[in-house]
């Protein structure tokens, strides 16, 4: 593999997944529309750029026998995408079916890739295990929410609202968002196991070439000491 490639890491790979993950938890937050074309906007967005992230770990960063995971995610994602991207199916049955559908298909992947990479002792596996946790919650929540309810409530000295399934539902959706970018962004920003040791043994080496550095440096002065006194005598 390639420098670049190299310069590529499953680093990376969270940190850009927390990125696209928070700004679409920020879209659905600071968006007063919590309807249903607001919500498959944002999550057709969402899934087509976080599924080119996993195309290019599948590239890049994983080795052949570990690409199915990522390869899968991505069709996932592509097909979610292209799906609630087309305006004329933006209803509250299509939010429910397609994000509650990809929700528990991508989390199911991602939860079994993770437990059988915690087999091998992988690291990332405790990630893409909990990840995978949310994004089925995620999906079995939304089958929960029923899409045709409807409730009004009021607040004192602030008016009568209504509160209905879809707004629910795209509140849900930017609820996992938000979870998702601060736990995929504590793992990337994280230092890995690996680096640690790779540290330490540095550090270890330095400190032993020094004293290597120390011992040669004595036995020099001694040589010299003693050449010194020799020539003396003579």
């Amino acid at each position: 593999m390639s420098a670049p490639a190299r310069a590529f890491t499953m680093r990376h790979v969270q940190l850009l997944r927390a990125l696209f993950a928070a700004v679409a938890a920020l879209m659905i937050t600071f968006s007063s529309d919590h309807s249903a074309p607001v919500g498959l906007s944002v999550f057709s967005g969402f899934v087509l750029v976080t599924a080119l992230v996993q195309v290019l770990a599948a590239w890049l960063v994983l080795p052949a026998g570990s690409r199915w995971s990522s390869v899968l995610l991505a069709a996932i994602g592509i097909v979610a995408g292209m799906v609630s991207g087309i305006p004329i199916w933006r209803n509250d049955d299509v939010f429910f079916v397609v994000v509650s559908s990809w929700a528990i298909l991508s989390g199911g992947v991602e939860l079994l890739s993770g437990i059988r990479s915690r087999r091998t002792g992988d690291q990332l596996s405790r990630d893409a295990i909990t990840v995978g946790a949310f994004g089925i919650l995620l999906g079995v929540v939304l089958l929960l929410i029923p899409a045709g309810f409807v409730q009004e409530y009021t607040i004192d000295k602030a008016g009568t609202f209504l509160l209905s399934g879809i707004i629910l539902g795209v509140g849900m959706l930017g609820g996992y968002a938000a979870i998702v970018a601060v736990f995929l962004g504590i793992a990337g920003l994280t230092p890995q196991r690996a680096d640690a040791v790779g540290g330490t043994t540095g550090t270890v080496g330095g400190a032993d070439g020094d004293e290597a550095a120390g011992a040669a440096a004595a036995s020099g002065s001694d040589h010299s000491a003693a050449s010194a006194e020799r020539g003396g005598e003579r």
